[in-house]
């Protein structure tokens, strides 16, 4: 049992070296298999090195050619351009010399023709001291002739003169004695009117301008804005003047336009109660408010149609009658004289057994063309009547409307009670004031001058028409030709009005890019 372990031990002994030596001799075979590989790999991989270095050198022999022959041609190209440059040089110096030497020339002809010019003048001088001594001999030897001096000569023609214009005189006497007493009475009254009004109370302020109360004085800050952008856009946007003081809890809006004060007092109230107050908020809001009076200017045709007991009216005519609340008449408000006119001539109307409606219909709509006379040429009265033809009214309203500042001759009797009913609604009592209304034309002609240059968007009138504003389109306008935009229109007002004190004439350009965010 012992001799058959003993030999199992021997054997496995001779197995594990035999397999030992084994795997060493298909371990070196395999080495030596893998040194031949990569023997070759590494013989390969030279001779591939080789080709690449080869076709390197070649690429890189072919670019050296191509970027000499680039560079040869650049070369020649810029001696072509240097020789052509060259050759200009040369043809402006000989344009040049010639130049210079047709200068010299004109030089030389200018001093001849200096010289001469003075030879000339020194000639005509001595002639001129010739003929004042002449004439001065002459006019002692007239006298001596005539036996007359110069004086007694001027009094004997001044006398003939006096004689022949004896008739003329008289008759140019006369014809003032009759222009005064056609005018006497008309001047009576104008005399009595300017006294009885520098006696009234001026109702300027109540015209001219609109207070805004403010929640707080911290108020008036945010509208001002920084640097005063916030007040200046609001101003630029509706056309009057803010007046910021030291009102407490106040501020105040003039302008000669009441339409204007109106869309200024809403937008700033609605600014104000908002709180948002910058530029582009304020031009927002104003539109707004321009929408809001727009519709409001309808209401009130309609009430004030309704009030007087007229219907069937065009929506245009309605419009422009509910304008006339913004409109006044020597300090009068021409939508409260209108109805007070219909009222007065229908009751006429009644007492004489006529149509009371078609009266009222003349009464309420004689006083339409101030509603448009600042943007039509002529009187309101013939403005009016045109308006009325266009939207279809009847005859005998067109007529009495046209005739009743006696522009035209009235063909009904409806023409004489229009003119009977505005006199009597106008000479009330403090109904109007001419001051005023004088006033307020010059700051529509102000207006009106301004807009006629081209390039002008808008023109407004402010601080009681001692300054325009001109906003201009900036793409017509530069600032060379607002110079002389700003001169123009001052040579202008110059021109055509006449006025106390200064105006103050300013252009504005502005030029606002808005992109958006998105």
């Amino acid at each position: 049992m012992v001799a058959l372990i003993i030999c199992s031990v021997v054997f496995a002994a001779i197995g594990v070296a035999a397999g030992y030596f084994i795997r060493q001799v298909i371990g070196q075979s395999q080495a030596t298999s893998m040194e031949q590989s990569a023997r070759l790999a590494l013989k390969e991989a030279e001779r591939d090195a080789e080709t690449i270095r080869k076709e390197a050198s070649i690429q890189a022999k072919a670019e050296v050619l191509k970027a000499r022959e680039d560079f040869e041609a650049s070369v020649k190209s810029r001696r072509q351009e240097i020789s052509a440059l060259e050759e200009r040089i040369s043809q402006r110096e000989l344009n040049l010399d010639r130049k210079v030497a047709l200068l010299d020339k004109k030089e030389h002809a200018i001093e001849d023709k200096t010289r001469d010019l003075e030879q000339r003048l020194a000639e005509v001088n001595e002639r001129q001291a010739e003929l004042q001594r002449l004439i001065a001999d002459e006019r002692v030897q007239l006298q001596r002739i005539a036996q007359l001096s110069q004086e007694e000569a001027r009094n004997m023609i001044m006398e003939r003169i006096e004689k022949d214009l004896q008739s003329e005189i008289g008759a140019l006497i006369r014809r003032n004695q009759e222009h005064a007493r056609e005018t006497s009475e008309r001047e009576a009254r104008k005399i009595v009117a300017q006294a009885v009004q520098r006696c009234a109370v001026s109702h300027a302020g109540q015209i001219t301008t609109t207070s805004i109360v403010l929640p707080s004085d911290d108020v008036k800050g945010r509208i001002i804005g920084r640097e005063g952008r916030n007040i200046r856009a609001l101003e630029a946007a509706t056309g009057v003047n803010i007046l910021i003081d030291d009102t407490p809890e106040a501020v105040v809006i003039s302008g000669f336009d009441a339409l204007r004060r109106e869309v200024a007092a809403k937008a700033l109230e609605a600014l104000i109660a908002d709180g948002r107050i910058h530029p582009a908020r304020i031009e927002e809001v104003v539109a707004r408010a321009e929408d809001e009076i727009n519709e409001t200017i309808r209401e009130v045709g309609e009430q004030a149609l309704f009030e007087v007991g007229l219907q069937d009216a065009d929506p245009a005519v309605i419009r422009k009658i509910g304008r006339l609340k913004y409109r006044t008449s020597y300090s009068q408000n021409v939508l409260q004289h209108s109805m007070e006119v219909a009222q007065l001539m229908g009751i006429m109307a009644g007492e004489l057994g006529l149509d009371v409606s078609l009266a009222k219909r003349v009464g309420m709509l004689h006083d339409i063309g101030k509603a448009m006379d600042h943007e039509v040429e002529g009187g309101h009265a013939q403005i009016g009547a045109d308006f009325l033809k266009k939207h279809g009214e009847d005859f005998v309203v067109i007529n009495a409307i046209a005739a009743h500042h006696e522009d035209i001759a009235g063909e009904s009797i409806y023409a004489v009670l229009c003119m009977a009913a505005d006199a009597i609604s106008s000479s009330r009592l403090g109904a109007r004031s001419e001051t005023t209304e004088i006033y307020l034309k010059r700051l529509e002609k102000l207006e009106e001058i301004a807009n006629e240059f081209e390039g002008v968007r808008k023109s407004f009138a402010i601080q009681a028409g001692r300054e325009v504003r001109l906003l201009v389109d900036p793409e017509k306008i530069d600032d060379n030709a607002a110079m002389v935009l700003a001169r123009n229109v001052s040579k202008r007002i110059e021109n055509d009005l006449k006025y106390p004190g200064q105006i103050r004439i300013v252009v504005i350009r502005e030029t606002r890019c808005v992109e958006y965010a998105k």
